[in-house]
């Protein structure tokens, strides 16, 4: 039997960690469990090593979101055009005034 039939499905499984947000995970997840399960490391420890990795990972897409959105072209807003054709509400109008 050859053996490039399982290279794709191979592939399928170690693509995500091409990603740097999996690879942040996958990492913050093995300190926290190598900490819980035997390696010498206080609570107030295990606490930073998963914060700093959710922080790491919000950061990755912060930055990820701005790289795309600084690639969008400039114009108007898809919402823009409505937002212009919506009436005009007062607080008058909600709170029934005269």
């Amino acid at each position: 039997m050859p053996f490039f039939p399982i290279l794709p499905s191979f592939r399928r499984i170690v693509s995500p960690l091409r990603s740097r947000k999996v690879r942040v995970g996958i990492t913050t997840v093995l300190a926290a469990l190598a900490a819980d399960h035997g390696l010498a490391v206080s609570q107030p420890t295990i606490l930073a090593i998963v914060g700093v990795g959710a922080s790491l990972i919000l950061g990755i897409a912060h930055e990820d979101a701005g790289r795309r959105s600084a690639a969008r072209p400039e114009g108007p807003s898809p919402s823009g055009p409505i937002a212009d054709r919506a009436p005009a509400v007062s607080v008058r109008d909600t709170v029934g005034g005269t």
